[in-house]
């Protein structure tokens, strides 16, 4: 009873002493003051998205605008501001030029983009599209000899589903509530048997001997489709989704889902199809440079017993090809860079260094996080923790769209709650009160936490990021909305500036375990 007692009433003490941190108005309003009345987050979105043009890693756009980057953080007098190795990534990828149209039964330019690290053709070709129903090697054997100069398309049963439903939604408070709800128990998963990961491991092997087949036998191309393409918007990644996972030389084109169908239907009814197109591309080696870069600056710490911590704050600047990366992820780029502007103008001088990094590798697997982690912080598959580990009081991560703000995933760290609940009241009335102890993943803040970093990722609303702009060809800055992002600078900045303020660093959870492989997912 002692115990229970006790327990009870230190943690009644520190939801007390989180209380009395709730933000100063004073530096709340300063700090809005300069998100809405003099805001630069979309000018900072343009340089990145209209200006920089599409960022696939490594590519001629992404250095333009982490150059850009670099330069503007230090025009604004950050310390430190540098492009910094993460490790190997390879080489980049470029488009020189995309044509893809129906040439018989009649003319119809088609909606088409090559995949990511896809090889180009030589010159404008044109040739007859061949059904190829093959599921296995087996089956392909039945074209040997019969795909030189073809166009190759394969089965697709998908069908296209109206949307009932707006595509663009914003959270309803019943949304919310559902969203602080600790996720329902997940039944056990088994692991799989080993019938099926030998279909796993055939599927894979086939898919690279389909390629491989494809070539050897000279077809022009094969054409893909993604699932949730329509309306003329394709979700256009790569083959294999990474720059080293390469298919054999093959031109591989994205075409939309209605176009898709329509060469199927005609090709299966026995009507010739005729497609002439012309695809450049090559591989960007930077002069043999095969490293990987984030971009970093700071604001200097004052206080000379804290100034050696860190408050960091992140979004990755990469983004994939078909469009100029504006939702995925200029957004939140654009976000963190805005709240370092409103501190930097603001003239703070915050006791923690804060440090901002724009990630690159991220849309690979996070590969910019991961390698930063590992080369300052430590090494989630070892769990061996350098000293520096210790010293980041807070991680904090923006990507999932132009949505506002309405809360954070708490990433099971729940000893946060009260006081981040105290920081998100002076915008309540601006919808952002939620907390939830679930985490969202698949995103920078992950590799943070990996290593026991206290990392989150803030709440937003989803507006079309799922359903239109995630990986699409439609992921363009029309689609980014000025007050939302306007919003979300005002409570990222005064986040950072709370956390770097405060007497002591951020609760953590207990450590992890270490991971087997290493990574964050």
């Amino acid at each position: 009873m002692r115990r229970l007692t006790l327990s009870l009433g230190l943690a009644l003490a520190a939801v007390a002493a989180f209380a009395q941190e709730a933000p100063d108005p004073a530096i709340v309003s300063k700090i809005e003051d300069q998100a809405f009345n003099h805001s630069q987050v979309m000018n900072i979105a343009f340089y990145l998205t209209d200006v920089s043009g599409p960022r696939l890693t490594n590519s001629p756009g992404f250095f333009h605008a982490a150059g850009w980057v670099k330069e503007t953080l230090s025009k604004w007098g950050l310390k430190n501001a540098a492009l910094e190795a993460w490790g190997d990534f390879g080489n980049s990828w470029e488009l020189e030029k995309s044509y893809l149209a129906l040439k018989a039964p009649y003319y119809q330019p088609l909606i088409a983009y090559p995949k990511a690290w896809t090889a180009g053709t030589n010159g404008l070709v044109t040739g007859d599209v061949i059904f190829v129903d093959a599921h296995d090697s087996a089956g392909l054997e039945a074209y040997r000899g019969k795909l030189s100069g073809k166009i190759v398309i394969f089965p697709n049963n998908d069908t296209l589903r109206q949307p009932f439903d707006a595509e663009s939604k914003r959270y309803q408070d019943t949304d919310l509530e559902k969203l602080q709800q600790p996720e329902p128990p997940r039944a056990p998963r088994n692991r799989p048997d080993s019938a099926t990961m030998a279909q796993f491991r055939n599927r894979g092997a086939f898919a690279r001997y389909q390629s491989t087949f494809l070539k050897q036998e000279g077809a022009l191309m094969v054409l893909s489709m993604a699932m949730r393409g329509k309306d003329g918007t394709l979700f256009v990644q790569s083959w294999g989704g990474n720059a080293q996972n390469l298919p054999a030389g093959l031109t591989d084109m994205e075409i939309a889902a209605e176009d898709y169908h329509r060469i199927l239907r005609l090709v299966k009814a026995g009507i010739p199809v005729q497609l002439e197109g012309e695809v450049k591309s090559h591989m960007v080696d930077n002069g043999g440079d095969k490293k990987g870069y984030d971009v970093v600056g700071e604001i200097p710490g004052t206080d000379p017993q804290l100034k050696d911590q860190l408050v960091m704050l992140g979004g990755h600047l990469d983004s994939w090809h078909s469009a100029t990366g504006a939702t995925d992820n200029g957004a939140g780029s654009a976000v963190m860079l805005e709240a370092i502007r409103i501190l930097k103008d603001l003239n703070i001088h915050p006791r923690r260094t804060i440090r901002i990094v724009l990630w690159s590798g991220e849309e690979q697997g996070l590969f910019g996080s991961r390698g930063y982690v590992k080369n300052h912080f430590g090494d989630p598959a070892t769990m061996q923790i350098t000293p520096e580990q210790a010293k980041v009081s807070a991680y904090y991560n923006l990507d999932n769209g132009s949505g506002k703000i309405r809360g954070v995933y708490l990433q099971g760290n729940d000893s946060v709650r009260s006081l981040f609940a105290a920081w998100l009241k002076p915008f309540a009335d601006l919808g952002a009160s939620t907390l939830t102890i679930r985490n969202t993943g698949s995103t920078d803040h992950v590799s943070f936490d990996a290593v026991g970093i206290p990392a989150f990722q803030f709440i937003q609303d989803p507006l079309e990021y799922g359903t239109r702009t995630h990986h699409s060809n439609m992921d363009s800055y029309d689609h980014l909305l000025p007050a939302d992002l306007q919003q979300a600078s005002a409570i990222v900045a005064t986040f950072v500036y709370l956390t770097a303020m405060r007497d002591q660093e951020l609760p953590r959870k207990p450590l992890p375990q270490p991971r087997q492989g290493g990574g964050p997912f």
